[in-house]
């Protein structure tokens, strides 16, 4: 009998790492995909149409498709596992790239809306993927390999716009086509790769492992009961409130901070610089806060995660427009503001759930957090324009504050709720 346990915890290990090593082999395209297309989307439709308010509504699209998957998406994975989940939802992103190069090459505006709610899609699907390093790691090491999945996003999130709009430009010229459908045939290609990297080797799947697949897994639950289970349970309404909370703040700044930086007449390098590095904040950070997940507790990790949004959102608001060094160091800090609240909300929403629950609640709360960041970029304009770039991100740091206050309530509440020892 002792000699089946050694087998069996190795079995599942080397399932994980293939898991892990499949999955974040195929996230790489899949986020060049997404910069790719966003990158290229309110150029081309304002190229097309002559219209601001149009090429930022083309690009908001993108959010408009996440919101649309997600639920959707998280069902089909609940019923018929991870892999053909993922490949279902980069399929449609393939789609939606391909139907964007048409929009290009006939400038149809429609059309690029249209593609961007499909490469929506494909965003919706590449946060899903995060779930999937999850459902076989063991539990205090839940974190890193979210972690690690997210820090993969960082390859593909740094280089994709620079290439689109540089040498697959230039190139889709070079071939008669024009520029801008360069963007969209390399987000094709890449959803593709990433695509068939998971059809061909994420076997066996990982709720297959589980056991939450296959002729006993059970019925799918409404998305209504799917969103009172997370309402129900205190640790799933926190982890989400992490979660909607990074994205509202972190979103809502970033597309408004561009705008701050334009009428101080600041350069356009300078502004992509700024916005490169709330990237690298987002992402290259992720395995040194799963780690600190796996070592702190998710508690901790999201009351640090509030703090340092708050504290990058008020540099961010007490910088003047012609200045940027503010902008600098507040966007990276908001961005690793984000990444610890996403990893650790998701471990802590993960561990709230048996097995057979978590995938349709893992949807319902991602359909809410993306829902959260639609909100705050479509909004920040008008709100900056409203009450200024400085009040948009200093009521955005009495959001993280309040994130703040609400896990240090629960961290007190559990410590409280404890049996006591007896002496």
């Amino acid at each position: 009998m002792t000699a089946e346990v050694p087998a069996q915890t190795y079995e599942r290990a080397a399932v994980q790492r293939r898991t892990i090593a499949v999955t974040m082999s195929s996230v790489i395209p899949t986020t060049m995909a997404m910069g790719s297309a966003f990158a290229a989307s309110a150029v081309l439709a304002e190229e097309i149409t002559g219209s601001a308010t149009l090429a930022t509504l083309a690009a908001g699209s993108m959010s408009i498709g996440s919101m649309a998957a997600a639920v959707p998406l998280s069902r089909r994975m609940a019923r018929l596992g991870r892999r053909r989940g993922l490949v279902a939802g980069w399929w449609i992103g393939a789609a939606g790239a391909m139907t964007a190069v048409l929009s290009a090459v006939f400038s149809l505006y429609p059309l690029v809306v249209l593609g961007m709610i499909g490469v929506g899609a494909g965003q919706a699907t590449n946060l899903a993927a995060r779930y999937a390093v999850a459902d076989n790691a063991p539990e205090d090491r839940l974190a890193r390999a979210i972690g690690l999945l997210v820090w993969a996003s960082t390859f593909g999130a740094a280089t994709g716009p620079a290439i689109a709009l540089g040498p697959v430009a230039d190139f889709a010229g070079f071939v008669g086509l024009p520029e801008l459908a360069g963007p969209y045939v390399l987000s094709t290609a890449m959803f593709l790769t990433g695509l068939t990297i998971t059809h061909t080797w994420l076997r066996p799947d990982p709720l297959e492992v589980v056991g939450t697949i296959g002729s006993e897994a059970p019925r799918p639950a409404s998305p209504v009961t799917v969103i009172r289970r997370i309402a129900a349970v205190p640790a799933a309404r926190l982890a989400l409130l992490a979660m909607l909370v990074g994205q509202l703040v972190m979103v809502g700044i970033m597309t408004a901070t561009p705008l701050h930086m334009t009428s101080g007449d600041q350069d356009l390098a300078v502004i992509g610089q700024v916005i490169s590095l709330h990237i690298v904040g987002m992402y290259a950070f992720s395995p040194i806060v799963g780690w600190l997940v796996d070592r702190l507790g998710t508690h901790t990790v999201v009351t640090l995660g509030g703090l340092i949004l708050f504290v990058g959102a008020e540099l961010a608001g007490h910088t003047d427009p012609e200045h940027s060094a503010g902008l600098f160091s507040g966007l990276t800090l908001i961005g690793i503001g984000w990444s610890c609240g996403l990893i650790a909300g998701s471990t802590l929403l993960t561990n709230a759930f048996p097995v057979h629950q978590r995938v349709e609640v893992q949807g319902g709360a991602d359909f809410v957090m993306i829902t959260g960041g639609a909100v705050g970029g479509m909004s920040s304009g008008a709100l900056v324009e409203l009450l200024g770039f400085q009040s948009l991100s200093h009521y955005s740091g009495i959001a993280a504050l309040m994130l703040v206050a609400a896990a240090a309530g629960a961290w007190l509440t559990a410590r409280l709720s404890r049996p006591r020892q007896l002496a």
